[in-house]
């Protein structure tokens, strides 16, 4: 029951983030902490990730921005490695406790990026990836800080989604394999990860048809609400 829960999830998740650029992670971390305890989860989310990420660039690759992907992720892979190294080095409580806080912590510092409408350069998208990168590996999702950046980069729609995707995808990638080499990654915890995002990856198909109609106002309290939600339970389970 509890399998078949992740993929219902999943499905919505990967729908959702398909929609507005993020979100999948900060769905579905708080059910597979649940299914399968935190340690086990992060890796697993890594691998979905990786395909959900994948399923995006897939469904708008004609409208990828190689220089802005290629800016972000060349400080972003490594960093990513580097977040994911200390990631395995943390407690699991603690774990689930800076995924919450930082969770919680977005809603507030997105509204403050949002008021402050800055125009991105290429390098700031450079700096952004480091930065981005290295809390990636740690605490599983960063889309609500990655999404503002693409935005003020000046991309918007099927560019912003299939850009973001592009640029989170070797992110994802890095980390996945600095768990593999440090022995998180196992062939279970992989196969659990493939099957989570494969339910993803349908969701992020199905959301191409409703890209165009999802108005500001609606992605903005849909995000407020997801992160909140997502950061509330993984502060409960950490706790309890």
């Amino acid at each position: 029951m509890g399998f078949l829960f992740v993929l219902i999830v999943g499905l919505l998740a990967g729908t959702i983030s398909g929609i507005v650029g993020t979100g999948s992670s900060i769905m579905l971390m708080p059910v597979l902490v649940y299914q399968y305890g935190p340690k086990e989860a992060v890796p697993i989310m890594a691998v979905a990730a990786v395909m959900a990420n994948l399923a995006r660039i897939l469904a708008w690759w004609r409208e990828v921005d190689w220089r802005a992907c290629l800016a972000y992720s060349a400080t972003g892979i490594p960093a990513a490695a580097l977040g994911a190294r200390t990631l395995l080095a943390l407690p699991s409580h603690a774990v689930d406790i800076a995924i919450g806080l930082f969770l919680i912590a977005m809603v507030p510092l997105r509204h403050w990026l949002a008021r402050h409408q800055l125009k991105a350069q290429l390098w700031h998208l450079a700096v952004g990836g480091a930065v981005i990168g290295y809390l990636t590996g740690i605490v599983v999702s960063t889309g609500p800080l990655s999404v503002p950046l693409f935005l003020f980069y000046g991309l918007t729609k099927g560019a912003f989604l299939a850009t973001e995707a592009a640029s989170s995808l070797g992110l994802y990638l890095s980390k996945s394999v600095t768990f593999e080499r440090f022995g998180a990654l196992t062939p279970d915890i992989a196969l659990k990860g493939l099957v989570a995002g494969s339910s993803l990856m349908f969701g992020a198909f199905i959301a191409k048809r409703f890209v165009l109609r999802l108005q500001p106002d609606v992605f903005r309290l849909l995000m407020d609400g997801i992160m909140l939600a997502a950061g509330v339970t993984l502060l409960w389970t950490a706790f309890s």
